[in-house]
């Protein structure tokens, strides 16, 4: 081991204790160069009561103080992205182009976080009754956890944090223990930004860390996006020891391409959107339904540029796709390749025999693509989360979207067509927290918010926009009179109060 990355707490960084540690790789090669602290439940509290000492000064900071931080914060980010960017691509493997699309993505965040003022102006009712006026406020919630995977190391920390500190809370934040580095190092960058010590605080762990938040009783809220199972379980765990809670989990999402669509475009858009980060994203095509008679033209022009693709390095500038995180996901991920054909598929393109030159021990996999999925196979029903592209066959509209209702997911979808009808219908009647016209990957900019439907989100509020400011403040109405010291005594009235 070359690098130990430890946690981040009370402004410095704090080495672990608990003797327990994870092996961080270098998914192109193999090589395990890294480890990480895995925290107990003790450093967990400390964590947690350094959020808590600064909340007592934090929490009734002026926005004046809050945003000038925040400006100096995005700065900060700017000039490091490219940085950032590498520590994005050395652990988790994504090409750097892509790396540099995320911390875009967080910055856009953090600009939000910037406006803060605007977004927590309250609200004035004045005379609501005789010299009575009632005032709707909102105020932080204390100290807040966060919980992010390994897909955007940079970005979803970036959904929470700057947005819930903004607001006033302190935060702790856990990121996933394979891809550690990003997260400390956004934590330092904003130390340097001003902020104050214990505002943000970084613990690394596994599920003993998870678990230590979730019941923990000085955590107000939890935010956290990763699988179902796991959002289901951070829900009710969670909420069982009375905290707020933000869950957003797995995905299938579909593109239906309707006759008349575009198959260029939609071809280009299919690819982008299956194979980008090799499928590691929550908003991936992983399913695209053809209706009527396109699907074989349809899946060749598929064909044609996934075989084109190619796979190498992330920190390779000719590289488009770069490998999985973990050997153990890379497996998982080819299995639903290698068991396709007896399910019924029509294994197209197979890709579980990617190897790259000079760097054999990678956990590399080409795109894959299979047509004629029934919905029976395990490639469908599951949320696969590599280059695995699905493609299924409906006779009409109205059938494919069926389809894609009967998912237990209900992430992202998109459509693919020319007719501003079928376009306007589909966003009414698909069942989808987030839908694309002519657009594979519909994740909403920073002002607006991001979340699911059904089995993709645990919990009442999406993440980031006027959703995350709700969620990390709680409303309170005050109701106000200045009674004129020429008004004559009211007197007792035991009646139900009314307004006159």
């Amino acid at each position: 081991m070359t690098k130990t990355v430890h946690h981040w707490i009370g402004g410095k960084t704090v080495e672990g204790t608990s003797d327990r540690w994870g092996p961080v790789a270098n998914p192109a090669t193999g090589e395990v160069g890294t480890r990480v602290a895995l925290a107990s439940a003790d450093e967990v509290d400390a964590a947690v009561a350094a959020a808590r000492a600064a909340y007592t000064t934090w929490g009734t900071s002026s926005l004046a103080q809050r945003t000038a931080v925040l400006f100096r914060y995005r700065a900060l980010l700017d000039a490091h992205r490219d940085e950032i960017a590498a520590i994005v691509t050395a652990e988790h493997g994504k090409v750097h182009s892509d790396a540099l699309g995320e911390v875009a993505r967080g910055l856009e965040i953090v600009e939000l976080a910037c406006g803060i003022t605007t977004q927590l102006k309250g609200e004035l009712s004045t005379q609501v009754s005789h010299r009575v006026d009632v005032a709707s406020i909102r105020q932080p919630l204390g100290v807040v956890a966060g919980i992010s995977p390994f897909n955007f190391p940079a970005m979803v920390p970036m959904w929470m944090f700057p947005l819930a500190i903004a607001c006033g809370n302190t935060f702790v934040l856990k990121p996933s223990e394979k891809d550690p580095s990003a997260s400390l190092r956004l934590a330092e960058l904003f130390a340097e930004a001003g902020l104050p010590d214990g505002v943000l605080n970084v613990v690394h762990g596994d599920k003993e860390a998870v678990d230590a938040l979730l019941v923990h009783p000085d955590v107000a809220a939890v935010s956290f996006v990763g699988s179902t199972p796991i959002a289901r379980y951070i829900h009710t765990t969670a909420t069982a020891h009375g905290k707020r809670v933000q869950a957003l989990g797995g995905a299938k999402n579909h593109m239906l391409v309707l006759p008349d669509a575009d198959l260029d475009a939609a071809a280009d858009a299919a690819v982008s959107a299956a194979y980008g980060s090799a499928g590691e994203r929550c908003m991936a095509i992983s399913a695209v339904v053809a209706v009527g008679a396109v699907g074989d033209a349809l899946v060749g022009k598929i064909r044609e540029r996934a075989e084109k693709i190619k796979v190498g390095p992330g920190g390779d500038p000719s590289s488009e796709m770069g490998p999985l995180v973990t050997a153990a996901h890379r497996e998982k991920v080819a299995s639903y390749v290698t068991g396709a054909a007896a399910e019924g598929c029509e294994v197209v393109l197979d890709g579980t025999d990617c190897v790259v030159e000079g760097h054999e021990e990678g956990y590399w996999m080409g795109p894959a693509l299979l047509d004629k999925v029934p919905t029976t196979a395990r490639a469908y029903q599951e949320e696969i989360f590599g280059p695995v592209l699905c493609v299924l066959r409906a006779e009409t509209y109205e059938e494919g979207v069926a389809l894609i209702n009967a998912s237990p997911y209900g992430n992202g979808t998109a459509i693919f067509t020319r007719d501003g009808g079928a376009a306007r219908r589909f966003q009414m009647e698909v069942e989808a927290g987030m839908v694309g016209v002519n657009v594979p990957i519909p994740v909403p900019v920073g002002y607006h918010s991001f979340g699911g439907w059904k089995d993709s989100l645990f919990g009442d509020h999406h993440i980031y926009g006027n959703d995350g400011v709700h969620f990390y403040t709680r409303g309170k109405v005050v109701t106000t009179r200045w009674p004129d010291p020429a008004d004559a005594p009211a007197g007792v009235d035991l009646g139900f109060p009314r307004n006159h």
